[in-house]
């Protein structure tokens, strides 16, 4: 994502939202570095930011000088995050181990007046002994919008792994040394925005708390933090990567775009996991929705008779963007062609000749995942529509069922998290951690005017910017919260300037946490690690 959302989630995150078309930083008001950042490194001027914390100056002077940053101090200080806890940590793994600095911690961003608005908490891994200039590091974030990014650092990337597969809600939360982590290539900071894990607003101002939970003014403190982090640990010079899972295919493109544009930043690589790239095609009368779910749900009927790859699943793409294409456009009213997409989607899918029919071939996800298995009284998951689990109302008229592939992992992935940052890294904020927090997906702006969210134009931009600038997207087959195949239709509409050998899809059994799965895992760590070499 990088990122158990409810049923109503769902609807709230693929909802086709209406975004600006004007400039992020005309549009949304972006927060500033700290005004602090002449002070020397490893001071904690005026009170303000935690110890090491620097950033470029701003236009308020020395932080707590100005009065509107002392009349705020009281509130921001009530607030405030502990400061940087960095211990020094070992991970035995075959063949190998690993010695590295651990930071658990935050960066305080303020507005252009030099008050505080955030403290956005981060998870750093930097390896011991590893030259700086030339050791890539990596930046990673989930999306939600509203998700920590614990599901990347504890279920794929990060040093030490909780396992994802058969998890239930009371499984122990306990995490073994991860030996498909990154860190052997690269160093890994892993950042929360505001509102997930630990992070938290510092400013009372509901205009400002505002800026944040929009599309753009998310993107632009990201990209702040991850600046602010580059200078913090001097590691300006270093090769510089990126990787979003799920809304993070929204956050991803954008965060490059910021960087590069406003915070002179330029970065080498964009990895997206299981992204959306676009919300168009996902709701309302979009034809297209049906065309990048297809082949998924085929996968789904398949795996049930054994082991799937998406080399498997050629005839249904072949079928989806041809035949099937062709079907939708005919409409409704051609009631030969309806019978016929009707029919053929029911043997792909394995579902009701009936109901399909009675639905005319047009399954939306909620739709397929009560009626796959509907004789039994289950739902499949939609992170992973692979895993099925019981209808807690299998009679009801409407759909009344959460996601069994997602939902489980709360719980020891929650405990999980709270327990390595407390205890292991030995950084204990006060207040609640929030792997998934419901309260910031509610309160997201996704924009207004004509043009849905989407950040397709910011990925072809840095694109074309930057010809160093590589792509790698990864997808689960069975995945139904952003299906493989619409990344597929995005990609193969880039100019050929952003050809094969600048992006690549790779697509692996399993769901939207593909990398659950160690085959799938290992073989997309093997992927980021060639596009890094």
């Amino acid at each position: 994502m990088a990122n158990s959302l409810t049923t109503r989630f769902a609807a709230a995150l693929l909802v086709a939202c209406l975004a600006t078309a004007a400039r992020a930083d005309d549009d949304v008001p972006q927060p500033s570095p700290s005004p602090s950042a002449q002070a020397p490194s490893g001071q904690n001027p005026g009170g303000q930011n935690p110890s090491g914390q620097k950033g470029r100056a701003g236009r308020g002077g020395e932080a707590g000088s100005g009065a509107g940053t002392a009349a705020n101090a009281p509130a921001a200080e009530q607030h405030r995050l502990p400061p940087d806890s960095t211990t020094k940590q070992s991970a035995a793994l075959p063949n190998r181990t690993l010695n590295f600095s651990a930071t658990a911690g935050s960066i305080r961003v303020f507005d252009d007046k030099g008050e505080p608005l955030a403290d956005i908490a981060y998870t750093s891994y930097q390896l011991d002994g590893a030259e700086k200039a030339n050791r890539p590091v990596t930046f990673l974030f989930n999306g939600g919008p509203g998700s920590a990014s614990a599901w990347l650092q504890l279920g794929n990337v990060g040093p030490w792994r909780l396992p994802f597969d058969g998890a239930v809600s009371s499984a122990a939360p306990e995490l073994q040394a991860n030996a498909d982590t990154w860190l052997d290539f690269t160093d890994l900071v892993f950042i929360d925005p505001v509102g997930t894990g630990y992070s938290r607003f510092v400013t009372t101002s509901e205009e400002a708390r505002k800026r944040f939970f929009t599309v753009d003014g998310d993107a632009n403190s990201v990209a702040l933090v991850i600046r602010r982090w580059l200078e913090k640990y001097d590691r300006l010079t270093s090769p510089k990567y990126l990787v979003g899972e799920s809304y993070g295919g929204i956050r991803g493109p954008k965060v490059v775009r910021n960087l590069q544009m406003q915070q002179g930043v330029g970065v080498r690589g964009l990895v997206l996991i299981s992204p959306v790239l676009d919300f168009r095609e996902y709701t309302g009368s979009s034809l297209l929705q049906y065309v990048a779910s297809l082949p998924t749900m085929a996968a789904v009927a398949r795996q049930t008779k054994g082991p799937v790859t998406r080399e498997d699943l050629a005839d249904v793409e072949s079928y989806a963007r041809g035949d099937f294409l062709l079907d939708l456009v005919r409409g409704q009213a051609d009631t030969e062609a309806t019978t016929r997409l009707a029919d053929k989607v029911a043997s792909l899918t394995g579902i009701d000749q009936v109901v399909s029919r009675r639905l005319a071939g047009r399954f939306d996800i909620g739709e397929f995942r009560r009626e796959f298995d509907r004789k039994s009284g289950k739902v499949t998951g939609r992170y992973d529509a692979s895993i099925e689990g019981f209808d807690p109302y299998p009679d009801s008229s409407y759909f009344r069922f959460n996601d069994p592939s997602g939902d489980p992992l709360m719980a020891p992935l929650t405990s999980a998290a709270v327990d390595l940052t407390t205890r292991k890294l030995n950084w204990r904020p006060d207040g609640s951690y929030h792997l998934l927090s419901e309260s910031v997906n509610k309160a997201w702006e996704f924009g207004h005017g004509i043009s849905p969210a989407e950040s397709v134009t910011q990925l072809r931009q840095a694109l074309a910017l930057d010809p160093n600038l590589k792509l790698l997207v990864g997808h689960g087959l069975f995945d139904l919260a952003t299906p493989y195949f619409a990344s597929k239709i995005i990609l193969d509409q880039l100019p050929a300037f952003a050809g094969p050998s600048r992006t690549r899809l790779a697509v692996y059994p399993g769901g939207h946490m593909f990398y659950s799965r160690d085959g799938s895992r290992q073989a997309f760590r093997k992927e980021v690690e060639a596009l890094m070499k």
